[in-house]
């Protein structure tokens, strides 16, 4: 778009409210003027001149039929073509005189006045051709930059004035038209003003249409944004027909030396399309203070959000963005100024979204917190090519030499830097929060054992917690190499450094549990205590293909190993005394001859410490039934055949009646149901049931 310089006079359509209407005042003042009444005051009229004095006839309007606006345009063109000749040779053109260019003014005003529907004055009349109002604000812009460069001792100025005056205005115009259609595509052409009127054709008594954006209820009315559709981009796909219709608009407004006009309306309109996109998927831009101090709950909602319309920022809205940049900015170095718009557009929507993401790393550590940091690492991660993509286009544009593309360009790798950079500091903000499960197990020392051994909530919390981490397998391999702290060891460098991490959590947590388990006074539960916990852990692990993989089966096999000990250790503690009881050890039997007192302490003994076992250990708690129903069959295993045994043997020494029930309170079936209400968390009596 090759801009053509234009006349002073140009004032800038995105000061405050108060400043615009004194443009507009300011616009309107140079509006039609009076030339008879202005020639009157400068020298008497002459009388009417015979009617074959040709050259004094040309010179009064109203003895002839106004021109239309072709013959105008072809008067204008005429100059303009011999002015740009006489720029060459220095030989000057002869200028309209001042009724041709109020005329010509007039014509131009005609063209933006609102339209009888008949024909749309941005759409070419054929293929290949301007739009008819692109063409006329083309021809007054470089007939306003020539009169400008012509004029001499003022000799021109009302014509100046009122070409410039037009030109102004017309851009106003176009202004409003094309921030309202950027807004809203649906729009096709902007309404009719009230009150305006459409008869624009009269250099006096005239009433242009108002723009838009003076229009009564202005300053109140909240700028209009587009509501995005569920699977488009920023706002509802502009149309052929559309995109055409801003293009002609952007070139006019390049053809007058509205440059820096054009490009702002353009981001202002699509900044606000984005930020309506954003908040129709929930992002509503939190400030840094916001989420520093907002609780987990609603921070957590928060994240979701961003991720949500990140993601849909990058993948669609942003696309669209360039598309459309690229298509309203095209031709010439139209193709710069796309680039170097949608540079602009894409920098500020994406370091306003990654402004959020500093905040979150800025909030206090906290381990929950893991899972979502992870989560927008991996948003930034992924939608790393497709920023990439856009750096690459723009640094294209540098290396083939186009004009402009260097800013681009420079916004472009500017994004991509500080989208690496927010990358890494939610890298090590997430190492830095795993590594901190250590200092966690650290700090869980306990005095107070859990009520029946059961599993303690350390274990239940750290293993759902690494369970789940493992699902961000990958994402956490990645970060652990690329972000782990200065400190690592060898060992942790040499290999998977985020597996050495798990493992050293894991070694922790079961060192931490040992530690607790001798809180517990009875060796029993202090075994059963380790076997709840082991047994959680091997589930969890086993029960997850991704933490199974990092922990490696070598471990699992170590764990299994360590509940068949504990195992062990509890049927040693608690059972192997009652087996004792149940044994003639030579003390019983002597020289053929049973010791009935020595029976009865041996019953007595056996009835005393089931009554102990039930009364405790009912109280015991093993929530894996698979594990309390191995215990039960092991127990069951060893004692009830032993107790068979025994009473086979030695209940017939016992008289009927009193004595027996005295001495012989269990049978086998008593036994058989004791031992399986054990490790049910009920403290109970042992029945009283004779045999």
């Amino acid at each position: 778009m090759d801009r053509i310089p234009v006349a002073p006079l140009k004032s800038s359509s995105f000061s405050a409210a108060t400043a615009r209407e004194d443009k507009l005042a300011r616009n309107l003042s140079l509006g039609p003027i009076k030339l008879n009444e202005q020639s009157a005051k400068e020298e008497p009229r002459p009388e009417k001149p015979a009617a074959d004095d040709n050259a004094e006839a040309e010179a009064v309007p109203e003895e002839a039929g106004e021109p239309d606006f072709a013959t105008l345009s072809a008067e204008i063109d005429a100059f303009l073509a011999a002015y740009n000749d006489g720029a060459e040779s220095s030989s000057p053109a002869v200028v309209p005189s001042e009724v041709t260019l109020d005329r010509f003014a007039s014509a131009v005003e005609q063209e933006i006045a609102p339209s009888d529907g008949s024909g749309d004055k941005w759409v070419p009349d054929s293929p290949g051709e301007s739009p008819p109002l692109l063409a006329a604000i083309r021809r007054i812009a470089a007939l306003a930059s020539a009169l400008t460069a012509a004029q001499s001792g003022g000799k021109y100025t009302i014509g100046l004035h009122r070409v410039t005056g037009v030109l102004h205005r017309v851009m106003t115009f176009v202004e409003d038209e094309f921030h309202a259609i950027l807004e809203d595509p649906r729009v096709a052409k902007p309404a009719a003003v009230p009150g305006a009127s459409a008869d624009t054709g009269s250099a006096t008594g005239r009433s242009m249409r108002r723009p838009p954006s003076f229009g009564h209820g202005a300053a109140v009315e909240p700028d209009r944004c587009v509501v995005p559709t569920p699977d488009g981009g920023a706002g509802e796909p502009f149309p052929a027909e559309t995109v055409e219709r801003l293009r002609a608009m952007a070139e006019a407004m390049f053809a007058a030396g509205y440059e820096a006009e054009c490009t702002e309306v353009f981001l202002v309109a699509r900044r606000n399309a984005l930020d309506a996109s954003l908040q129709s998927l929930g992002y509503d831009k939190p400030s840094i203070d916001d989420v520093v101090k907002m609780p987990y709950e609603s921070l957590e909602s928060e994240i979701a959000a961003w991720i949500r319309a990140f993601r849909h920022a990058v993948d669609v809205d942003l696309p669209g963005e360039r598309d459309l940049c690229l298509r309203v900015f095209s031709g010439g170095a139209g193709g710069d100024v796309g680039r170097g718009i949608f540079a602009d557009l894409a920098r500020c929507a994406m370091l306003q979204m990654l402004n959020f993401t500093e905040a979150v790393v800025l909030t206090k550590r906290a381990a929950e917190k893991l899972f979502k940091v992870l989560d927008m690492y991996e948003a930034i991660r992924d939608v790393t090519p497709a920023v990439d993509a856009f750096v690459a286009d723009a640094s294209s544009a540098v290396d083939s030499g186009q004009e402009g593309g260097s800013a681009a360009a420079a916004m472009m790798a500017d994004l991509a830097y500080e989208l690496a950079s927010v990358r890494s500091r939610l890298g090590e903000s997430a190492a830095a929060i795993f590594c901190d499960l250590e200092s966690s197990i650290r700090a869980d020392a306990g005095k107070q054992p859990v009520p029946g051994g059961a599993v303690h909530p350390l274990t239940r919390y750290l293993m759902n917690y690494l369970k789940y981490a493992c699902e961000y397998k990958k994402t956490l391999e990645q970060v652990f190499k690329e972000y782990r702290r200065s400190d690592d060891d060898g060992e942790h460098a040499a290999g998977d450094p985020f597996a050495a991490q798990l493992m050293e959590v894991m070694e922790l947590l079961h060192g931490n549990l040992e530690a607790k388990s001798r809180l517990y006074k009875d060796p029993s539960l202090s075994s059963i205590f380790l076997m709840n916990n082991g047994r959680y852990m091997l589930q969890k692990i086993r029960g997850s293909p991704e933490i199974n993989a990092v922990v490696g089966e070598a471990w699992s096999r170590k764990r299994s190993t360590d509940l068949r000990q504990y195992h062990k250790n509890y049927q040693r503690e608690t059972w192997s005394r009652v087996l004792n009881l149940l044994r003639d050890d030579g003390v019983i039997t002597v020289k053929g001859h049973v010791q009935k007192q020595v029976l009865k302490d041996r019953f007595k003994q056996f009835n005393a410490a089931m009554d102990e076992i039930q009364r405790t250990q009912g109280a015991w708690v093993v929530s894996d039934e698979q594990l309390q129903s191995e215990l039960r069959v092991s127990i069951a295993a060893v004692i009830v055949p032993a107790y068979r045994s025994f009473l086979g043997r030695f209940s017939q020494h016992f008289s009927a009646g009193r004595q027996t029930e005295k001495y012989i309170k269990l049978s086998g079936e008593d036994l058989e149901a004791i031992i399986e209400e054990l490790f049910d968390g009920n403290a109970v009596s042992m029945p009283r049931r004779r045999t």
